[in-house]
């Protein structure tokens, strides 16, 4: 089936047969990881149950790593007021282990995985399950519109950068999709809860690349990932670039730390920061031996430099905001550097015994 096939009109969506006759669609358990998240908890939550979803057709689980500031008590309040919302504990905190939780202790045959830093659209949870239901997909899901995480220049360079290819490469979850398309990653997930039985639950070992692992083992098993532009996901992005450095290091560790654990939960992009460090790295430390090296370095470097401004002029014109000019080849550098470095540093964590890392993926706050 070609991505042109997969295109749904809102009256083809009526013409299932499902709007109307909410009996038919398939009990939904919503599963919310969270740690921390009294900021964003209600607002999440109130998305959520603002969904055109049937309301007899649904729970919203909510997985909380025990939490030490107010968000138990937030979710409790909603808990009172609304009896499909369950808070759950998750003492090991982190995310995989919050997902097998929540699957476990879930009453729906459908599995939605959404994120307490984000906000969704009123048709989120039925948009995900009807495109599910129609094409068969293992796992459905939307695309991420980055949201500043302040109202600063900063904030908003960070969400530039993410949302072009030159900060996230193919990924069609960050950069975007003119239409329905299978993919090797969706955010955040609809799942039939079958597929666990057949292929396992999340690996708690990952605190980070667990969602990565799975639709790698979808794959592998002759699944399919759909990721649908009509389904997006407001997600708060850093708002500092201390912040994003400490984000991306993280995850660029998990892009090789994985294999310790024998996943293969990559693709291509993932790798390419680690690539780009090491050829810096190491032109400049050869370069004694062989002077020639010198200037490969230099060359690199200067590609690098001139392609990043270069972007970063274009964005500034887009969006007739020059201070990105001075701020996005900031972002771009913390976000290829920090991603290779952790890369680099998980390759070596490969080879130390033992877990050494857990790191920013047990959902800290």
């Amino acid at each position: 089936m070609t991505a042109e096939q997969l295109t749904l009109e809102p009256l083809e969506l009526e013409s299932a047969g499902l709007l109307n006759q909410a009996a038919l669609w398939p009990f939904a358990s919503v599963i919310v990881p969270c740690f921390n998240e009294e900021k964003h908890i209600a607002t999440c939550l109130e998305s959520i149950l603002s969904n055109d979803y049937p309301k007899d057709r649904l729970e919203i689980l909510v997985l909380d790593g025990l939490s030490e500031d107010r968000t138990r008590e937030i979710v409790l309040e909603y808990a009172k007021r609304y009896e499909r919302v369950r808070l759950v504990d998750n003492p090991q905190r982190n995310i995989p282990a919050a997902m097998n939780v929540g699957i476990r202790n879930a009453r729906g045959d459908t599995i939605m995985k959404m994120d307490a830093h984000s906000t969704y659209q009123s048709t989120h949870i039925r948009l995900c399950v009807a495109y599910q239901e129609r094409y068969g997909a293992e796992n459905v899901g939307g695309v991420w519109k980055m949201v500043p995480g302040a109202d600063t220049a900063v904030a908003q360079a960070i969400v530039l950068g993410m949302a072009h290819r030159f900060g996230s490469g193919n990924a069609k979850i960050k950069v975007g999709a003119s239409q329905p398309t299978w993919s090797d990653s969706a955010a955040f997930g609809c799942f039939k809860k079958e597929l666990f039985c057949r292929i396992g639950l999340f690996d708690e070992r990952l605190g980070g690349g667990s969602d990565m692992d799975m639709n790698v083992r979808i794959r592998a098993t002759g699944g399919r990932i759909l990721l649908v532009p009509q389904i997006v996901v407001n997600y708060y992005a850093d708002h500092s670039l201390k912040k994003f450095w400490k984000h991306n290091f993280a995850d660029g560790i998990w892009t090789s730390y994985v294999m310790k654990f024998g996943s293969k939960a990559w693709s291509w992009r993932h790798w390419v920061p680690l690539i780009f460090v090491l050829s810096l790295l190491g032109s400049f430390a050869l370069a004694a031996f062989f002077p020639i090296l010198l200037w490969l370095g230099l060359g690199i470097a200067g590609l690098y430099v001139a392609t990043s401004l270069a972007v970063s002029l274009q964005i500034a014109l887009r969006k007739r905001d020059f201070r990105q000019l001075f701020q996005l080849p900031g972002v771009f550098a913390v976000r290829h550097f920090a991603h290779g470095a952790g890369a680099l540093f998980g390759l070596v964590l490969i080879v130390l015994p033992g877990v050494q890392w857990k790191g920013r993926r047990r959902m800290q706050g």
